[in-house]
């Protein structure tokens, strides 16, 4: 019996019965995993045989419970996961007479979704070595362990409080729901090691024969009873093994083995925190588990006994395929694939139609005689040979030398660093850095000679030197990333000045403490008078360039990891050698260096490349650049200095502050490198700096741009030519054209173009090439857009410690459109944009880093910047820090700006330059922005180097945290995709349960007011469709009830209007329009009138002929030149068959200013209305259909657009009623309106409310509150109108022009008692500032705090919100 397993067992019927109801109580979580385990054993106890206790049985006895707690341990940590123990009894039952301990391979997070057998291990060989990772909103699938096994590690890095998922109970579900009996196909019995059912030894173990066949019971047994929790065993050896099997498989039934052997080999990392595993290459068996009751069912052999299941089980099991309550989470997941609508490419988007492009190859390499073998040698000949000559020269805020570090001092120096590093940390016996370690170094960006020592001290000593920024707080912005950085590479000891270490946060007992994620760090002093002496037997060993690590240099990403890019000491070399040769460097230059000397091209030429030619450097540090931005102006001019390395920003500051200085000679430069020519919006500075300049010595060739990545080093630099008659290259390319990746040349005079400049030609020795950005690296055709790649020597070899991503990177073989690759050597990405133009010449016009996809049409950041900082006024942006990101809305990405607003600027400055900013973007770049943030100026988290982190400043404004003080929101513009409306499910779920009413089904319910249809009240006009017979029943039933009174500005009544007297003036143009306009139903009649009666009228009179009105601001006639064009677009789009104004209106089209500024002729025919015809319509049309057109409400959009809203007949009603409803209005009712009564909600409570509900509307001009401010509160207190209606302006104007007037407007009886409600037609953004100070102000007049609220709606819903 030892050998038989529990299926083998005839278990009684009712045994089995309660076996299956067990199962279903645990997939419905009605019990827990630990309170089923203990039913089935008590279950099945009886029946359960006792092996013999072997002393190979005990031991794998032992080691499961040891395996055991692990794993219930684990489970309260993490998440629990599916063990394949298969091959684990293989290996055991091979090591099971040397007493070894089995080897457990794992794979976690199996998806219950799949049946495991079609979920095949992907290898690294099957692996996309193409795939890449792009940060786009969702996480990419990742092929290699390791480099998911990166991305858990920089998501612990960011240290963020995530709260541990508890793991639910072990479900059991059964897999013929997905699949059925024809979906299985029979396993080949005579492939051993490829069907699912065999299971194969490692090289040395040989399986029985049972192990050589499955029958078809088997397989029919795996269809049936499919399970993704349960697990098996393989067999044991025949030596007395098939016992320990039998009860490993029975134990491991219910229990999950963590693996104590190796550290998992982690590929994916999903949103549910599941975890897979790969499995390691070595293993040759291909197994996967087995599902359902396949451990009941199955012998340990792994050989079925019995398959017959009686009915009454088959139809339990049956019922695992629809669990009765979905898991709490699916009620809270739509499925966005259906929900949302598809998005139709467009058919007219240019397409690249150049042929295939070749890989251009830079000059070759020369070889020169005199190039030392590595860097060290050549410190050590100029240490040695010229050691007085001058190698760096620093400067004070002053602009003075502050220090000359001379070439004997740096080898002299550095020695003593080296040796120090080596012998002084630590002890003999242990020393704490050996060759090959990584060290960090911090130091300040103004004391370049102290960074430049402690480098090449640590490559004399071949340790591996890390240049970081100085923390200034333990809780810097990206500080975390950084520490993270150290600690994957091991850093124990950080180099750094006297200065800089007393300048580091100290703790109260004087310590420094650890900054946030950052591993323990020993810091040492690099000055002299702190080391000691090397003995002099002591001498550095100085090697030939190799393939060791010579530095990391650390780069952030996108989503603010920070990685480290290792350069070997062959690439160093190579690239100075290249630098040399691209720029004609010679002995004893003299080169100022503006940039940051710790990394990218302030590393490369003001410290590597200056040593191996032996220049002398001037370092201007940026303490001394914000004092003074012409100082390396000021420092060419004074060493007469042949080469300068910059950035465009520091030409820009040097153009600002430029101020006729005569002593400026720039005839000395032949090489102003600009570090950022990659940017293309650095053209513009150059351009402008060589205009001023020109005239001071500086030549046009003398500009050299240049594009640089971290990992592919110098790309791409323009060479220095005498000659000055060959332009550099240039391009006008279209920004329409370039959102789709494509190159279309244009021309200058349109706004949506971007110029481009060359950065020169390929580096010496390299190969280039553009391969597109997504999928596979295909190159790209002549006139297309695509990422930069390079192939060779100096350039970067990988990201430290990241060999996935290196993979990604670093390992790139472009193909040919045939699918072949170009080279057998690797490329490496650049991350540049661009393409390689004629000549060779190459352009970039972008960054992958910078690149946000929208509706399938590519935008750079840098684009959206360079727009919003050219609007009007340029200098609102606080020193131009703004930031520009995009977040994912609804599965594609969504544009946001933030900035910071200089302090003196106001609200309505903010929003006047925030509408500029929407409206140029627009125009532009044919692109919305989601959300437009302005914060207070210094309030963005800052670089090292004081620019804005955008990672960080990204996590601030997903967190809810960036605290703005003023914000546009535009979703409408941007937002295309919406989902579908929402389905009401007929199920109520537990999320029902948990949040009440507002979850219904498995989607949260809409938010919904009152059902117009339900409400029983006493509304008479609910029997008419139309408003126009609202009007004439109003005119029948009560002709004298007054509907309008019209105040003027001293606050008398100057119009009033009766229910019969605005009927019989309807009528009376209704006959205008027929008989003088000659219109016909359907006709849209543009209606240009100041606010007051007039315009009410007009409006009915056109709903009497049955014409559609537009509602028109009049021009200004003080400013008519601007005014008159809009009113004339208006009537143009929305082809207008007349237009209907008042006599003195006319005579203001007709004036010479209109005529200036629009023709006269162009006009339609123009009524006046003053004059009106005394007959009678022979009938008022009444419309056929409440579906058709009632009017038309256009507005200019905070972007500019002109937009027009179409509103039927069936819609005004229903839109009149639903206010009627929610503000109370009925006949005896006052309400006080001032607002323009042009468009949207404050059109439909001057024009079409009092009809339709009977209430009298006491109209106020806005116009008037210029000339008596007090006007609209002094007719609220005198008509004690218990509800009103304003604008935020007429609430800007009250604040601002009564103020100082409280106490005489109280004295004068002002009294806002009883105003119940003071309603803020709000058609922008929300001013709570404004409103908070109204009611503060007016709150010793009687006014109520909670009596201001502020409806909210937008264009096409005019109401959303109206609390009242």
């Amino acid at each position: 019996m030892a050998d038989r397993s529990l299926e083998s067992m005839s278990l009684p019927l009712e045994v089995r019965a309660r076996l299956a109801e067990l199962e279903l109580e645990l997939s419905e979580g009605d019990i827990t995993q630990k309170g089923y385990e203990k039913k089935r054993s008590k279950l099945i106890g009886a029946y359960l045989p006792q092996p013999p206790a072997a002393n190979g049985a005990a031991a794998v006895r032992c080691r499961l419970q040891h395996s055991e707690g692990a794993a219930r341990r684990m489970l309260r940590t993490a998440n629990f996961g599916v063990c394949d123990i298969r091959e684990a009894a293989a290996r055991e039952r091979a090591a099971s007479t040397a007493g070894n301990r089995p080897l457990f391979y794992f794979r976690f997070g199996v998806d219950q979704a799949l049946p495991q057998e079609r979920r095949t291990p992907v290898t690294p060989s099957s692996s996309s070595r193409y795939h890449r990772r792009r940060s786009s909103g969702s996480r990419d699938e990742r092929y290699r362990s390791d480099v998911h096994t990166e991305a858990v590690q920089a998501a612990l890095a960011k240290h963020k409080e995530r709260k541990m998922a508890v793991p639910m109970p072990s479900k059991r579900r059964s897999l013929v729901v997905q699949t059925s009996m024809d979906a299985y196909t029979p396993p080949d019995t005579s492939s051993g090691s490829e069907d699912e059912g065999s299971v194969q030894g490692d090289s040395q173990g040989t399986p029985t024969s049972s192990q050589g066949s499955i029958n078809m019971e088997h397989w029919i047994s795996q269809a049936i009873h499919g399970s993704t929790t349960s697990t098996t065993s393989s067999s044991s050896t025949q030596s007395g093994g098939s016992g320990a099997a039998h009860r490993l498989a029975d134990v491991m039934a219910q229990t999950h083995i963590e693996n104590h052997s190796a550290p998992p080999d982690v590929t994916t990392y999903t949103s549910e925190h599941s975890i897979q595993v790969e499995r390691p290459q070595g293993s040759t068996a291909r197994v996967a588990p087995k599902y359902g009751n396949a451990e009941l069912m199955e012998t340990g052999d792994g050989v079925p006994v019995s398959s017959r299941v009686s009915a009454k089980i088959q139809q339990l099991v049956n019922t695992l395929k629809r669990p009765k309550r979905p898991p709490l989470r699916e009620f809270f997941v739509d499925d966005f694939e259906e929900l949302l609508e598809v998005q139709q490419p467009d058919p007219n988007q240019p397409k690249p139609e150049g042929a295939q492009m070749l890989a251009m190859r830079g000059e070759q390499l020369g070889v020169v005689t005199n190039w030392p073998p590595s860097l060290e040698a050549a410190l050590q000949r100029w240490g040695t040979i010229s050691p007085k000559a001058p190698c760096l020269t620093t400067m004070d805020t002053n602009g003075k030398p502050l220090y000359i570090l001379t070439y004997g001092k740096l080898w002299t120096r550095s020695m003593k660093v080296a040796y120090n590093i080596l012998h002084k940390l630590g002890t003999k016996q242990e020393p704490m850095v050996r060759p090959g370690d990584r060290v960090a170094l911090v130091f300040p960006n103004n004391d370049p000679a102290a960074f430049m020592v402690a480098f090449y001290g640590c490559l004399l000593a071949e340790v591996v030197p890390v240049p970081i920024e100085v923390p200034l707080t333990r809780k810097d912005a990206g500080s975390q990333q950084i520490g993270f950085l150290l600690g994957s590479c091991g850093v124990t000891v950080a180099l750094t000045s006297d200065a800089c270490h007393k300048g580091l946060p100290k703790s109260p007992t004087g310590e420094i403490p650890q900054f946030k994620g950052w591993p323990k760090l020993l810091w040492f002093v690099t000055e002299s008078k702190h080391l000691s002496k090397p003995p002099r037997d002591w001498f550095p060993h100085i090697k030939d360039a190799n393939n060791d690590t010579a530095y990391i240099e650390y780069k952030t990403c996108k989503d603010g990891s920070v990685l480290g890019v290792t350069v070997t000491r062959i690439a160093l070399l190579t690239h100075c050698q290249a630098l040399t040769q691209a720029c004609g460097y010679t002995e004893a230059e003299t080169i100022v260096n503006v940039l940051d000397f710790k990394k990218d091209v302030g590393l490369w030429h003001g410290i590597l490349t200056s040593v191996m030619n032996m220049m002398h450097v001037i370092s201007i540090p940026y303490s001394l650049m914000k004092v003074n931005p012409l100082s390396w102006i000021q420092k060419v001019c004074q060493y007469k200095a042949k080469v300068a390395c910059v950035k465009s920003r520091d030409m820009h500051w040097a153009l600002v502050a430029h101020r006729d200085q005569r002593d400026i000679n720039l005839s000395s430069l032949r090489m102003l490198i600009v570090a950022d020519g990659a940017n293309p919006w650095s053209i513009s500075s150059c351009d402008a700096f060589l205009n001023v300049f020109q005239s001071k010595g500086l030549r046009q060739e003398v500009i050299c741009p240049c594009a640089s990545s971290p990992e592919a080093l110098t790309v791409a630099i323009r060479r220095p030519t005498d000659d000055s008659n060959q332009p550099p290259g240039r391009g006008v390319l279209s920004m329409h054209g370039l959102t789709y990746g494509v190159i279309r040349v244009d021309s200058e005079e349109k706004l949506s173009v971007l110029t481009v400049q060359d950065v020169g030609l390929v580096m010496p020795g390299a190969i280039m090439c553009a391969v597109r950005p997504d999928g596979i690296p295909q190159l790209c055709r002549t006139d297309e857009i695509g990422e930069l790649c390079v192939c060779a020597i100096a350039t970067g070899t990988s990201y430290y410690g990241l060999s996935g991503m290196t993979k990604n990177t670093f390992e790139v073989f472009p193909m040919t459109s045939s699918g072949a690759p170009i080279s057998e050597y690797p490329f490496i990405r650049t991350g540049l944009l661009g393409f390689i133009g004629p000549g060779g010449l190459v352009f970039v016009v972008g960054k992958m880093d910078g690149l946000m996809v929208v509706s399938g049409r590519r935008h750079n950041a840098d684009d959206i910047v360079a727009t919003a900082l050219a609007v009007e006024p340029m200098k609102f942006v606080y020193r131009g820090r703004i930031a520009v990101f995009s977040v994912s809305v609804l599965h594609d990405e969504r544009i946001v700006i933030v900035a910071e607003q200089r302090p003196d600027s106001t609200e309505e400055d903010s929003f006047q330059w925030m509408s500029r900013v929407l409206q140029a973007i627009d125009s532009i770049h044919q692109v919305g922005v989601y959300c437009l943030a302005l914060v207070p100026a210094n309030t963005l988290p800052k670089t090292p180097l004081g620019g804005i982190h955008l990672s960080e400043t990204k996590q601030l404004f997903l967190e809810g945290s960036l605290h703005p003080c003023n914000v546009l929101m535009c979703p409408h513009t941007c937002v295309t995709n919406l989902p579908k409306p929402r389905q009401k499910q007929p199920e109520i779920g537990p999320a029902s349960v948990m949040v009440g009413n507002l979850v219904s089904g498995k989607r949260i319910a809409q938010a919904s007011g009152r059902d117009l249809g339900q409400i029983e009240d006493n509304d008479q006009a609910r029997k008419f469709l139309f408003l126009s017979e609202v009007l004439q029943w109003r005119a029948q039933t009560t002709p004298d009830h007054v509907l309008y009174t019209l105040l003027n500005c001293r606050g008398t009544i100057a119009n009033s209007l009766t229910c019969a007297q605005l009927h019989k003036r309807a009528e009376k143009i209704a006959v205008m329009l027929m008989e003088r306009g000659h219109l016909q139903d359907g006709d849209h009649v543009a209606l240009v009138y100041p606010p007051g009666i007039d315009l009410i009228a007009a409006f009915y009179g056109c709903l009497y002929a049955g014409c559609v009105p537009i509602t028109v601001r009049p021009p200004h006639p003080q400013n008519i030149a601007t005014t008159l064009p809009t009113v004339k677009m208006i009537v143009e789009v929305s082809r207008s068959a007349c237009l209907m104004t008042t006599q003195l209106i006319c005579k203001l089209l007709r004036s010479r200013e209109a005529a200036a500024a629009v023709d006269v002729r162009t006009w339609p025919p123009v009524l006046d209305t003053d004059d009106l015809p005394k007959k009678r319509p022979a009938q008022i049309y009444k419309p056929s259909n409440p579906d058709t057109l009632a009017y038309l409400d256009f507005s200019v959009s905070t972007t500019g657009m002109l937009a027009g809203v179409k509103m039927s007949h069936a819609a005004t009603s229903a839109f009149c009623r639903s206010i009627k409803l929610q503000c109370e209005l009925y006949p005896s009712r006052e309400v006080a309106i001032c607002l323009d009564p042009y468009c949207g909600l404050g059109f439909v409570l001057w024009c079409l409310c009092s009809v339709y509900s009977g209430h009298q509307s006491i109209l106020i001009p806005p116009s008037e509150l210029e000339t008596n401010p007090a006007l609209w509160l002094l007719a609220v207190s005198q008509y004690k109108v218990r509800d009103t209606f304003c604008s935020y302006s007429v609430m800007e104007l009250c604040t601002k022009g009564l103020g100082s007037q409280t106490e005489s407007l109280k004295g004068r009886g002002l009294d806002l008692s009883r105003v119940r409600t003071c309603v803020v037609v709000a058609e922008e953004r929300p001013r709570i500032a404004l409103t908070q100070s109204f009611s503060k102000l007016f709150k010793d007049l009687g006014l109520h705090p909670r009596a201001v609220s502020t409806s909210f709606g937008c264009r096409v819903n005019l109401a959303i919100c109206l609390q009242i």
